[in-house]
């Protein structure tokens, strides 16, 4: 079914073309991106039921101006006729003061072609059709039948988040509409042998409604059957390994490595190496990365970004060599690029940073069994829990769940865990010798700037062959 746009935002749309007519007057370049997200999260586990608010919830506006000299912004989520005069002149006063206080870099005047377009997304089963007690019953069945799998299990949760996501991005020549659900979701499994404790996890996600659930119904068993396997686990010997990723750990490789390392607003303040290698080999001749809304559809796929940019599909790497980085559009027009549509907020009150949509290594011509029997001795890694890397000199830092020994092409059946990689990431992904045929993607969780500005992101890829140093 189609996915309704926002009354909201619906009828604030002719009171924010005046307020863009009438701020016009003054400003040469005047844009207001209004948002409207709403969505609930439901968790079900052994100590107890939760429903809440997404995260991301939010209502409001943020108006860019071209002030004379670059770019100021103002928030605000109330709106009406008789309120327009008074938001003219709190931009007028506030922004002014801004330009003549404030020590500020000088940006060009953003030119615009003129665009009208929407997008409504579909989903097979809407949760806001759904009540909260529906929803919960179907989590609650799928708990308890998992703790019915084995004595072991001390807990076992089972979460769904939706957002109903709906914008729009109104300036003197873009006319721009979309809205679209978005769902991930997570079974979590915690088991204990004696004094050990060991839990597995899966997520779950896409542009889907309430039908994600289903999937959990065919997954739970196996959930429960690897977390009682990771009781057997035994630390890593630090060391080099040939190593098989499975598209989450190519994922989070690709995000940590080429994701942030090359969104381009760290060009603008000399913060990531990438800049220094775009045009030379990075990767293995095997490996081509894609960022953006157009590349896949997944969880971060939208027609336009937080700056009104047509969302596109970057080729961040073809063959090994570093082509481009991911920016936004006041970074593209510092350093004189095309903007990617990479340019996203955390909310309508927070300021747009080149961020990471969907990521991903595209797929190969090698078969999975193929790459496993050609390790003599190594392991196949799997379940992401975080990622960490310098933009600045490349080193990169995965923390996986676990990984799965292989000796002379066969699995032995031991476990590692839990599991860290490190190192250096052209010495990394100029290592891939393999990749598998198909790629998969998860968006189960958010990616911050640093330590703060989360946004809804995927990543994903095939499964890859490659040489890491685990610890």
């Amino acid at each position: 079914m189609k996915v309704k746009g926002s009354k909201f935002l619906l009828n604030s749309k002719p009171i924010i073309k005046e307020l863009v007519r009438m701020l016009s007057e003054k400003y040469k370049y005047v844009s207001v991106l209004g948002t409207d997200t709403r969505g609930k999260t439901y968790s079900v586990s052994k100590t107890g039921t939760i429903v809440k608010d997404v995260m991301i919830a939010e209502r409001g506006f943020v108006i860019r101006v071209h002030n004379g000299i670059n770019y100021s912004e103002y928030s605000f989520n109330e709106i009406s006729e008789d309120k327009l005069g008074s938001i003219v002149k709190e931009v007028e006063t506030k922004l002014n003061k801004v330009s003549k206080d404030t020590k500020v870099n000088s940006y060009q005047i953003i030119e615009e072609d003129e665009i009208k377009n929407s997008f409504f997304g579909e989903v097979e089963n809407d949760p806001e059709d759904v009540s909260s007690e529906e929803i919960i019953k179907a989590l609650t069945e799928v708990k308890d039948a998992a703790l019915l799998q084995s004595d072991l299990l001390i807990n076992f949760q089972a979460n769904y988040n939706t957002m109903h996501i709906s914008k729009i991005f109104i300036s003197n020549k873009k006319d721009l509409e979309q809205s679209y659900i978005i769902s991930d979701g997570i079974l979590y499994s915690v088991a204990k042998r004696e004094e050990k404790i060991k839990y597995y996890y899966k997520s779950f996600s896409g542009l889907k409604g309430l039908e994600l659930v289903d999937e959990y119904k065919k997954a739970y068993k196996d959930v429960v059957e690897q977390n009682i396997k990771l009781l057997d686990a035994k630390p890593v010997k630090p060391g080099e390994y040939e190593v098989i990723c499975t598209p989450e750990v190519s994922g989070l490789i690709a995000h940590e490595a080429f994701g942030h390392g090359v969104e381009m607003d760290m060009f603008v303040k000399n913060r990531a190496k990438g800049a220094e290698y775009i045009g030379k080999e990075v990767a293995s001749k095997l490996t081509t990365m894609h960022d953006g809304a157009a590349a896949a559809k997944h969880i971060s796929s939208y027609l336009f970004d937080d700056e009104g940019t047509i969302g596109t599909d970057t080729v961040v790497i073809k063959e090994g060599i570093l082509k481009t980085g991911i920016s936004d559009l006041l970074s593209a027009i510092k350093l004189g690029t095309t903007p990617t549509g990479n340019g996203k907020r955390e909310s309508f009150e927070r300021k747009a940073y080149a961020r990471m949509t969907n990521t991903f290594f595209e797929a190969g011509e090698d078969k999975v069994e193929d790459m496993v029997a050609s390790i003599k001795h190594g392991y196949l890694l799997e379940g992401m829990f975080s990622g960490m890397e310098d933009p600045k000199n490349w080193g990169i830092q995965c923390i996986l769940l676990l990984g799965k020994e292989i000796k002379d092409g066969k699995f032995t059946g031991n476990l590692i865990s839990p599991v860290v990689i490190t190192g250096f990431v052209p010495d990394l992904l100029k290592s891939i010798s393999m990749v598998s045929e198909n790629v998969e993607l998860d968006g189960a969780g958010y990616c911050g700037k640093g330590y703060k500005e989360y946004v809804k992101t995927s990543s994903g890829g095939p499964y890859i062959k490659a040489k890491v140093r685990l610890g």
